[in-house]
């Protein structure tokens, strides 16, 4: 249960399914929506171990990064923020905890995502809500919110401009949104290959005698393909950062400015994520993340230092866009 903003409670149930099953997931193919619950509520007690998720220094720092990145330095700390499509809740509760924002509400499709931010956001001691909704028709009435954020989420939504719509409705005069974590479309295709090959290599590789150990139980590898199968229906976009512009100028955006990041280091964050979904968890331990998230700030060092001084912005991989509402 969750207290709503007139003081009611409304429970996130129904309670989320934990493990699609194949024909689950071959009915979801003809329904997107479907396939959005399905995949983040499987995914929703396991999601922050996936992506490396934490609400501490290093993914405050992170959260708080991409927002100074495209919005730049902005009067703080905002009164009350929705995250859209909040999954666990990463983008908000990190923000709120960097000082951005002192209230929050989050949104999902998925009722187990809402059940894991607000469980994250009262262990963190945040005033923040909650409630099941659809992106394309946001359940908060007119002028509500003075920020408005969202994190890996426009790439999942079949209609981002009525989405985007919705988000300057619901934002006061002068209110703000930032989204960040939507892949482009040249580091999508990239980041896909590079998944794939890791993948490919490392299950057939661990099927060798001496590297046996390495190798996932059949049934658990079984179930990652299930879920990667559901995530290639579930990522319905990817964007060129002038068409983000273009989309949230015709929703009546103004103010409105894109940026991209990530290029060498997706280079190398995709095949680590990829091959740590393919072996056990024990097999990996503090060195392996030490390596991995070095690894990844020198790469991020030598994107904005070197590599965006003469590389194309479409083809990093993340792109990240802002606006404000008319005053």
């Amino acid at each position: 249960m969750t207290t709503t903003e007139n003081g009611t409670e409304t429970s996130v149930d129904p309670a989320p399914n934990p493990h699609a099953t194949a024909e689950q997931v071959e009915a979801a193919y003809n329904d997107t929506k479907l396939a959005q619950v399905l995949y983040h509520d499987w995914e929703a007690e396991s999601y922050d171990d996936k992506w490396s998720i934490s609400f501490d220094e290093r993914c405050i720092d992170y959260a708080r990064g991409r927002f100074d990145a495209v919005a730049g330095d902005q009067p703080l700390p905002y009164g009350r923020a929705l995250e859209l499509g909040c999954g666990t809740g990463f983008f908000l509760l990190n923000l709120m905890q960097s000082g951005v924002a002192s209230k929050g509400s989050v949104t999902d499709l998925s009722p187990g995502m809402v059940k894991v931010a607000l469980r994250t956001a009262e262990k963190l001691g945040l005033d923040v809500d909650g409630r099941v909704a659809d992106a394309e028709t946001i359940p908060y009435e007119d002028n509500t919110f003075d920020l408005v954020v969202g994190h890996a989420v426009l790439h999942h939504i079949p209609d981002v401009e009525q989405s985007l719509r919705e988000v300057i409705r619901v934002l006061k005069p002068g209110g703000r949104f930032v989204f960040a974590g939507e892949p482009t479309t040249i580091g999508d295709f990239y980041a896909r290959w590079l998944s794939r090959g890791t993948w490919y290599a490392t299950t057939n590789i661990t099927k060798l005698g001496p590297l046996s150990s390495w190798r996932r139980p059949q049934e658990e590898l079984d179930e990652s393909s299930r879920a990667a199968a559901l995530e290639a229906v579930v990522d319905i976009h990817t964007f060129d950062p002038a068409d983000l512009e273009r989309m949230a100028t015709n929703a009546g955006a103004v103010q409105v400015k894109s940026a991209t990041e990530e290029l060498a280091a997706a280079m190398l964050g995709w095949p680590v994520r990829t091959f740590e979904a393919a072996v056990p968890a024990e097999k990996l331990g503090w060195g392996w993340g030490k390596f991995a998230f070095a690894g990844w700030r020198r790469l991020s060092w030598v994107d904005e230092n070197i590599l965006r001084k003469f590389v194309p912005p479409k083809f990093f991989y993340n792109a990240m866009i802002t606006g404000t509402k008319p005053e």
